[in-house]
């Protein structure tokens, strides 16, 4: 039998058996090992999981090398992703080591109350995740930086990673700079403007609620003791590191990078190492003491410091031990547990795409659907499940989109309806899952575990129910009417 034989089609227990294994095993690996399942345990039992899709393809006539080219073909989709992940790491440190997070955070402790600082944080990344268009970009940047101040603020890490992600994923969806947001439209077949026109109607009362939210947790979860705290952190970061407004140069470079659409890897690297000469510049004494080798010359020890930073992260020995734990973080190497889970996780979903497990899964749902505002449901839905199974925002959009975009056209709907529900269920979703390349990017940059943050995402946890109440109540779905488009509420709902 050649590589390219045809094979038969899963059926739907096939399809089934590894879906409800990997839940088993996810269950379980959490059971046993608890917020440690995902440095290994969870990687493990995607890996089997995986094996388990790839013998139901070999039963149905598959051959390995096919179901192999599949994986190699998933991976490969996400390796800029990875590279990506492995910059931040050491931009996260070069930053440090700069001052540039420090200045940030010693502005932030400065400027932000306690009572504002979870929906501040929430607008300011809204703010600049729209300008850029580029969540990844967000958290590995001003999202480190506000951790540090929350952390110094004694306020939480968990909601402050939910307003970090709330921002820069309610940024990354409006902007024309988005690749999701140009992705979802290609997809469906509507036109850019009008698919960010018809997004507003589900983000910004999601954003507004969100940050209505964020202000109620910040009014009742600070004291007067946070400030002095905060104070304490301040002068420590003042006597440690030279600090000042030149020192956020670095973080303005990859704003405007990004927002002139360089690429994302590049943008990224340069930010760093451009921090890493910033550090030999203006902390040249921080430098030299993560060398830790007396024997080197002053010019060895900077070049070897900096290198450090960019490999192994940033170890801080300020004294203050808060101060210690805030700092120490960052290199590649931190980064090298989150590409193992996304490696493994991108296994899983190319093994169910390539067996066709997933599309068995897929039309098995579109044949629940009744009503308009039940297709509109049912495909944020899939998206949602497939952000779960296949492990990836990208594929949540386009495997869904094609799937359901002649079901859309049959039953007269626009194109936008499509591309929104796409980004409702498959974007702003994607960072809520622990394997998930978003998930996985998120919890490793801002260092609180996904399963930790989520609760608190509340802007990813209302847009997709705003969707969905829109769907069913017919409001703004748009039907086709010859070449245009036209709203008709009052049909929507049948």
């Amino acid at each position: 039998m050649s590589d390219n034989a045809q094979h038969r089609a899963p059926s739907m227990l096939d399809a089934v058996i590894p879906v409800i294994s990997l839940v088993l095993m996810l269950i379980a690996s959490v059971t046993l090992y608890g917020a440690d399942s995902s440095y290994g345990p969870n990687q493990i039992a995607l890996l089997l999981a995986a094996g388990i899709a790839a013998i139901i393809g070999i039963r149905n006539g598959m051959r390995w090398k096919q179901i192999e080219d599949g994986i190699i073909s998933g991976i490969a989709v996400s390796l800029g992703a990875m590279l990506i992940l492995l910059a931040v790491g050491s931009l996260i440190a070069a930053w440090i080591l700069a001052g540039t997070v420090p200045t940030l955070i010693y502005y932030g402790l400065i400027l932000l109350h306690p009572a504002i600082f979870y929906p501040a944080t929430c607008l300011i990344c809204a703010i600049v995740g729209s300008s850029i268009g580029s969540s990844w970009t967000v958290a590995g940047t001003l999202g480190i930086a506000f951790i540090g101040v929350a952390t110094a603020l004694g306020l939480s890490p968990a909601v402050t990673a939910g307003a970090i992600i709330s921002g820069a994923y309610f940024g990354d969806k409006i902007s024309p700079l988005s690749d999701t947001t140009n992705l979802a439209p290609a997809v469906a077949g509507s036109e850019l403007f009008s698919h960010i026109r018809h997004m507003l109607w589900t983000t910004l009362p999601s954003l507004l609620l969100a940050m209505i939210l964020f202000g109620i947790v910040g009014i009742f979860s600070h004291s007067e003791s946070d400030l002095a705290i905060g104070g304490e952190i301040t002068a420590t970061l003042d006597q440690q590191f030279r600090l000042g407004w030149y020192l956020l140069l670095p973080l303005v470079l990859v704003i405007w990078l990004a927002a002139r659409k360089f690429p994302a890897f590049p943008t990224i690297m340069i930010g760093a190492l451009v921090g890493v000469v910033f550090a030999v510049i203006f902390q040249p004494d921080q430098v030299v003491a993560l060398a830790n080798n007396a024997e080197l010359s002053r010019g060895t020890a900077l070049l070897s410091g900096a290198w450090t930073a960019l490999a192994n992260g940033y170890v801080a020995d300020t004294g203050n031990a808060a101060v210690d734990e805030l700092l120490s973080r960052g290199g590649m190497v931190s980064m090298l547990n989150t590409v193992w889970l996304i490696l493994c996780a991108l296994t899983f979903g190319a093994v169910l795409e390539v067996t066709g497990i997933l599309a068995t899964l897929l039309e098995a749902v579109l044949k629940l659907v009744r009503g308009t505002g039940s297709l509109i449901v049912t495909t944020i839905l899939t998206c949602i499940g497939s952000n779960v199974i296949a492990a990836d925002q990208y594929m949540s959009i386009v495997l869904p989109g094609r799937l359901y975009r002649l079901e859309f056209e049959r039953r007269g709907l626009a194109p936008v309806n499509l591309s929104r529900a796409l980004e409702d269920g498959a974007t702003i979703t994607s960072p809520l899952v622990p394997w998930n390349t978003c998930g996985a990017f998120m919890a490793g940059t801002l260092g609180v575990p996904t399963l930790t943050y989520l609760p608190f995402c509340f802007f990813n946890l209302i847009n997709p129910l705003l969707a969905m109440i829109y769907a069913l109540a017919g409001f703004r779905v748009t039907r086709i009417n010859g070449d245009a488009e036209v709203r008709d509420a009052s049909r929507v709902a049948s």
